[in-house]
């Protein structure tokens, strides 16, 4: 069953079409910026975007957090949210249901089927940046290149200064090998905080029969989350919101890394994606499926 999901996943052209346009955003700046030179000033546009013209080997981290904060969550959510109410607005739920196959055996291969899609979308992001930004800007060795900048909520305000190589946020140089390692922790954070939204998505499509309200239900909670993690009064409830640590992989950039949030966010999304699951687990399995 597992097999099936996968192959109907990378066979729809949906699935590559959506993980093309989140590539293609990346490019797309790192091309402007490459034929233009003008790069946004430190402190201003997406973390990083102000130090890839000296050193393209950061790029993967401007272009995560490019689509991090709306595409890379729509993508996840829509198919997601498509896992088992697309099923039901196909008509194909219940006959494959009648067919040896257990709920709980069906909403693993969904699930299986939803991590690839997130892999697959990351990784994909990740290696055509990096390919891009040492195409059109280079890769230079290790010397420093920046000085500390301020962060408030995880949010570079002092950004990375201009030089001749990569360097973490603190200043100091970074070697190739330091810095693939803190790409890979930071593929590794979004990607469980993706997981974090496809779980929600995952429910709402157990409870409903449509692919658009189990999706937009989910950014709907997302976009929430958003609206709460910035509003002083909710200060009490901010540390709990699924959001609220999806920027905490710009701290593996910091020499040394700085773990507190780090650990938080990989925590409270394991705490979601657990919940979520659990909930989705036991509404699938009681629901009365009439399609």
């Amino acid at each position: 069953m597992i097999a099936v999901e996968q192959f109907k996943l990378l066979r729809r052209p949906r699935t590559w079409i959506s993980i093309a346009l989140l590539c293609a955003l990346p490019v797309a700046v790192a091309v402007f910026i490459a034929v233009t030179h003008l790069a946004p000033p430190p402190g201003e546009g997406a973390a990083f975007l102000s130090a890839v013209v000296q050193d393209g080997s950061l790029y993967p981290a401007a272009a995560l957090a490019l689509v991090l904060p709306v595409f890379l969550p729509v993508a996840v959510a829509l198919v997601a949210g498509d896992s088992i109410a697309g099923e039901a607005t196909a008509g194909t739920l219940r006959y494959l249901l009648i067919r040896p196959v257990g709920r709980t055996r069906l909403l693993v291969a969904k699930l299986v089927a939803v991590i690839t899609y997130v892999l697959l979308a990351v990784v994909s992001v990740t290696l055509t940046s990096y390919l891009t930004g040492v195409f059109l800007f280079g890769s230079k060795p290790p010397e420093a290149v920046g000085r500390p900048g301020n962060f408030q909520a995880g949010i570079p305000t002092g950004g990375v200064q201009a030089g001749s190589s990569a360097t973490s946020l603190s200043g100091a140089p970074l070697t190739l090998v330091q810095l693939l390692e803190r790409i890979a922790g930071a593929v590794a954070l979004i990607t469980v905080s993706m997981l974090g939204v496809a779980a929600i998505a995952l429910f709402l499509s157990t409870v409903t029969d449509s692919v658009l309200g189990a999706a937009f239900g989910a950014l709907a909670v997302l976009v929430g989350s958003e609206v709460l993690v910035t509003l002083n009064a909710a200060a009490s409830i901010q540390p709990y919101l699924p959001t609220r640590y999806w920027l905490a992989w710009i701290d593996f950039f910091r020499q040394p890394i700085f773990w507190r949030d780090i650990q938080r966010g990989f925590g409270i999304q394991l705490v979601y994606v657990a919940v979520f699951l659990a909930a989705a687990w036991a509404n699938f399995s009681t629901k009365d499926v009439t399609a």
